[in-house]
């Protein structure tokens, strides 16, 4: 019966995650560029009982149950809506990528969009203050900005200069979503075995940019909302077991006076 207790036990905390993980996607629901979190569970089996040896061949347990890893996945492929705002410094991928920033150290970091800044040396960066990779730098004397959806970058300069091209902004992607973590600020951070593809906006099955937009929240109330139904009904069903292993404690306890 301790067992019956413990088995409930960690099915409550995986539901309590779950339950965690779902609360902050809809908390999250109106943040620009913000991707949906999926719990994901997997069993996790101990290398066999202690006492294997005290059953029959027949009967050992060679494989024991061991509990329950969970992980918040982000789910960075499914597109959320495009918004326009008509802020020049507001950037959206149409589509699949990333943007790729100077993180610190060294460390590989990739944007899905939001508000640009201009730094005090000219550089484009994020809101967080990220570099974009491109090493985008507007002239001191440029008047604004405008991004192609191909991601030329163009600078608009006093005459007889004009509109000058002073950059380009590639996309890149990864095979794997796993090798992705999340940071704040809409940023994700690259495992350091993590492999990426690199390419124009609009090439190899990348998104476009999209200026004077964002991408809002993928997050979609009613999927949210039936996954609620099904962890608290989980939840409830392992409470159940947690009352009937009491009831059972209760019966062996008479039994024995």
């Amino acid at each position: 019966m301790s067992g019956a207790l413990e088995i409930a036990a960690v099915g409550m905390q995986a539901q309590q995650r779950s339950l965690d993980t779902i609360a902050n996607n809809i908390s999250n629901i109106n943040t620009p560029t913000f991707k949906r979190s999926e719990l994901r569970f997997s069993e996790l089996v101990g290398s066999g009982s202690a006492d294997a040896e005290a059953f029959p061949a027949d009967l050992a347990r060679r494989d024991a149950a061991a509990g329950v890893e969970w992980r918040a996945w982000p789910v960075v492929d499914r597109q959320g809506p495009i918004e326009p705002t008509g802020n020049a410094r507001d950037l959206a991928i149409d589509g699949l990528g990333f943007i790729e920033l100077m993180g610190p150290a060294g460390r590989i970091l990739l944007w899905r969009g939001g508000s640009l800044r201009v730094l005090e040396d000219g550089t484009l960066a994020t809101s967080g203050g990220y570099a974009l990779k491109a090493g985008i730098n507007l002239p001191a004397e440029a008047t604004g900005f405008r991004i192609d959806r191909d991601g030329k970058v163009y600078a608009s300069l006093p005459e007889p200069q004009g509109e000058t091209q002073i950059g380009q902004i590639n996309l890149v992607k990864t095979a794997d979503f796993a090798q992705l973590e999340r940071l704040d600020g809409g940023v994700f951070a690259l495992a350091e075995d993590g492999a990426l593809t690199e390419a124009g906006p609009g090439e190899e099955g990348l998104g476009s940019l999209v200026q004077a937009s964002l991408e809002r929240s993928n997050v979609d109330l009613n999927t949210e909302m039936v996954s609620l139904l099904i962890s608290q009904r989980a939840y409830a069903a392992n409470a159940q077991v947690v009352r009937a292993a009491d009831e059972l404690y209760g019966i062996a306890n008479g039994l024995r006076r």
